[in-house]
């Protein structure tokens, strides 16, 4: 039934902050960015923004995870650029590593590394 993440969508209520936000995180401009919806293409996955904060309820019910190297520079990213840490890096089986850090904005970002 599920085929693969295709997108992961964050609600933001500053669309021109969340963007300069992500392009800083990323290191990548928007290939597409309108007043509507901002979207960046990372590696064939699509991480947009969207202004819309209409039915957008406070809370984190999921968690998207990021594929990254190194987690805890991609933390360290994050945090430096005003992230918050939600979830400390840890070990959750094998080689795998997981961390989880609010955006400015209140959204959950996953990172996660290993195979």
């Amino acid at each position: 039934m599920l085929q693969k993440l295709r997108t992961v969508i964050y609600h933001v209520n500053d669309l021109a902050a969340a963007k300069a936000w992500y392009t800083s995180l990323t290191g990548k401009e928007p290939y597409f960015d309108e007043v509507f919806y901002v979207g960046f293409d990372i590696n064939g996955f699509e991480l947009g923004l969207d202004p819309d904060m209409s039915n957008v309820q406070s809370g984190n019910h999921s968690t998207a995870y990021w594929a990254v190297e190194d987690i805890r520079a991609a933390v360290d990213k994050a945090t430096a650029i005003g992230a918050t840490v939600v979830d400390a890096v840890h070990n959750v089986g094998g080689t795998i590593e997981v961390a989880i850090v609010a955006d400015p904005f209140g959204n959950h970002i996953g990172f996660i590394t290993g195979a």
